[in-house]
């Protein structure tokens, strides 16, 4: 018995270790991505204002610009980003496998996916509503007017399913027209072979700018849903959540505290506030404790801006979309929903 135990005392000591293997800091992504020299981030690429890429590769939108955020606060170098275009079907399973870093692409939080699709989500850096577009000439004005109607929308989405959830309730019969690519879902309604379409009230209004004459093209008031859209990465690293967590945090802190683009060089030098200084790494060693350098803070502001500077440049009044940014979206200083914990 004795010697049988011997044997077995490795062998256990070995199964231990790997078990405790993937909560390690050293088998980190932030230190797989330190050691490449770049972010992988996917996106979507065809949502004007979120993530789009034009003919000449470049990319913008709010999606974008929380992945410059990440790769200027680890690298002081807000283009050390490689783009990775993903549709709703594989968007997931490119997190889950390591295809990508993280998966900024206009992404509800859901329980679901929190928890049995792996994913941990960033702070919520767009909170929106599922809506409808339909034509102007159709006398649609309302979700009851939909009765008998073809809806067009994308399957592996939450749209699909807050659907079939909102019609129910109201007893109202429709035709799903279902699309995995949602270039077809908008192709088949502007074709005329759907009476609507249905997504995020911010995709609808991105994409009514892309359609011939969108003009013709009105969204409902109604909303079907709550759509939180956040940024995530694989769930098990903590590490890894953290960073990308608190530079989404540091974009929104910034414009609750007044730091911007603009005036970084001058709160530099000027400031006595501790916590705008702590948030520019002048004082304390925050960073320290998650792998970051020390002025993190100040190299996402100099190269991206806070949050009210990268809504305005790709959602704001001075863009084609031109989208108001409403109660929810502004800093709790102002009745909204963006908030960010003390940087203490």
């Amino acid at each position: 018995m004795r010697i049988k135990l011997l044997f077995l005392i490795p062998l256990l000591l070995t199964m231990s270790a790997c078990v405790a293997e993937p909560t390690t800091k050293s088998n980190s992504r932030l230190n797989a991505v330190k050691s490449r020299n770049n972010l992988i981030c996917g996106v979507s690429g065809q949502l004007p204002g979120f993530s789009f890429v034009d003919a000449s590769g470049n990319y913008s939108g709010l999606d974008v610009d929380v992945c410059r955020a990440i790769a200027a606060a680890l690298f002081d170098n807000p283009n050390a980003v490689e783009f990775r275009n993903l549709n709703a079907k594989e968007r997931f399973t490119a997190v889950q496998t390591g295809e990508v870093d993280i998966l900024s692409r206009n992404t509800t939080w859901t329980m679901s996916r929190d928890t049995s699709v792996g994913l941990d989500f960033a702070p919520v850096v767009f909170y929106d509503g599922q809506g409808m577009m339909v034509r102007q000439n159709s006398n649609i004005k309302s979700l009851e007017n939909l009765n008998g109607k073809a809806i067009c929308t994308q399957t592996g989405t939450t749209n699909e399913q807050n659907l079939a959830d909102q019609m129910r309730k109201r007893g109202i019969t429709y035709k799903p027209v279902v699309f995995e690519d949602i270039n077809t879902a908008y192709a088949t309604y502007e074709q005329g072979r759907c009476d609507a379409v249905t997504s995020d009230k911010s995709q609808l209004i991105s994409r009514r700018t892309t359609l011939p004459k969108p003009e013709e093209h009105v969204i409902l008031e109604q909303a079907l849903s709550q759509e939180p859209l956040a940024p995530a990465v694989a769930d098990g690293d903590a590490k890894w959540g953290d960073t990308v967590r608190w530079v989404v945090n540091t974009i929104i802190k910034a414009e609750e505290l007044g730091i911007n683009s603009e005036n970084i060089e001058q709160l530099k030098t000027s400031s006595k506030d501790p916590e705008v200084r702590r948030l520019l790494g002048l004082e304390g060693d925050l960073a320290v404790s998650i792998g970051l350098p020390k002025d993190f803070g100040a190299r996402i502001i100099k190269h991206v801006g806070n949050y009210g500077e990268i809504y305005d440049r790709n959602l704001g009044s001075k863009t084609k979309l031109n989208l108001p940014r409403d109660n929810r979206n502004q800093p709790w200083t102002k009745g909204g929903l963006l908030y960010s914990p003390p940087f203490r």
